[in-house]
């Protein structure tokens, strides 16, 4: 099996573990999260050593895996994935992160991937997105 293929199966079984009593909908929306995370890292990590070193990253808790982001975006924010992307900003690791909004509005998180913080939201009506 490829390195990219288990990356993603280890991924996928980890949102359906941690997701196993959702709705099948909701589950399909993690599976999309996840398929998205293999296409985040593109261009910029593009070699093996690249896919080796994020996944070593997150699993020394150096980087924060997407599943937990997602999760606590889910909490406070309404909204479907829509793209992820992995960027490095003068040494410190952000996922950049689109949700479609309940109106249509899109919204980008960027949250530190270290710390899982919220650094940054742009877009429009993004109270429309709120939580209670």
């Amino acid at each position: 099996m490829s390195f990219m293929k288990h990356l993603f199966s280890q991924y996928y079984l980890s949102f359906a573990h941690h997701h196993r009593r959702r709705s099948p909908r909701c589950r399909g929306r993690y599976l999309l999260a996840a398929i998205l995370t293999l296409g985040f890292i593109g261009p910029g990590w593009s070699d093996d050593d690249d896919w080796r070193r994020l996944h070593e990253d997150v699993q020394a808790g150096k980087i924060k895996p997407l599943n937990e982001i997602l999760a606590s975006l889910n909490t406070h924010y309404d909204g479907q994935v829509i793209d992820v992307d992995l960027e490095d900003e003068d040494g410190v690791i952000i996922y950049e992160i689109e949700l479609l909004g309940p109106q249509g509005q899109v919204v980008e998180f960027e949250v530190n991937a270290a710390t899982g913080e919220l650094i940054g939201i742009e877009g429009t009506n993004i109270r429309g997105m709120t939580r209670q």
